[in-house]
């Protein structure tokens, strides 16, 4: 099996079928992920949630963040793993996005970053990008923007919101990202960026005409006693099942 690399993922632009990413928070998990093949692994700052049970993705730190993303890079041999930036990880200034991201690259051993935001993050994958760090970016619903945004909610349902998502995309792709997140856009409005990028789009939330999709380990396999999100693929309940066992377990320790 090939190791893949930022090259096979933007080759993934001009193939016939959409290509599958998906996030991972440990070192099964990830084992688990690359033994399907699965071209990318998200170290995702839904971590905040998924493993350490805050309300937002806002409160997980970089120290957090790190030791998620070593646990992931030993587990997975083929995918390529990208770091996901934390809040507040990048957005103070250039040299701490350059400082950060050296330590999931240097540290962590990822072999990228995702940065949230268009136009006024672009000189910070600029710079990123020049000194050899490749970057993902992530456009539409930024979850980091949580308070801004007033919730998560579907962006880009006006002309200007549109617009907006289209510059920031674009800027993406000028500034040097391998490829960009499209999280909770119109499905046209995903249609046309794709359309326009020559770089891959990997949707969530935004429907079937990206290039690739991106969905959290945890709906996938229904890891959760909550409803999924709308967009969430699951594919099983193994909260239930889980839970299940461990009730069987406590019953036979019981009956002894």
């Amino acid at each position: 099996m090939i190791k893949f690399t930022i090259q096979h993922i933007k080759d993934f632009k001009h193939s016939r079928k959409p290509f599958p990413t998906i996030t991972a928070y440990d070192y099964t998990s990830a084992q688990i992920i690359d033994e399907a093949k699965i071209p990318l692994i998200l170290v995702g700052d839904s971590a905040s949630m998924m493993v350490y049970g805050y309300d937002t993705t806002i409160p997980v730190s970089m120290e957090e963040m790190l030791f998620l993303v070593r646990a992931v890079t030993r587990g997975a041999t083929h995918s390529l793993v990208v770091a996901d930036m934390p809040f507040l990880s990048y957005q103070p200034s250039i040299k701490e996005t350059l400082n950060n991201a050296g330590r999931f690259i240097k540290e962590g051993r990822a072999s990228a970053v995702k940065i949230e935001g268009g136009t006024h993050v672009r000189k910070h994958v600029s710079s990123l990008v020049e000194n050899g760090i490749p970057v993902l970016g992530h456009v539409g619903l930024t979850p980091q923007s949580y308070h801004q945004l007033s919730g998560y909610k579907m962006q880009g349902k006006t002309v200007a919101g549109a617009q907006k998502i289209i510059d920031d995309a674009t800027a993406l792709q000028e500034a040097g990202s391998f490829g960009v997140v499209l999280e909770c856009i119109p499905e046209n409005l995903a249609k046309q960026i794709t359309n326009t990028l020559s770089i891959p789009t990997i949707g969530i939330g935004s429907g079937h005409h990206c290039d690739g999709q991106i969905q959290v380990f945890h709906d996938v396999l229904g890891f959760s006693p909550l409803k999924p999100p709308k967009h969430a693929m699951q594919y099983d309940t193994m909260y239930s099942n889980v839970l299940n066992s461990i009730k069987k377990y406590k019953l036979d320790i019981e009956n002894q």
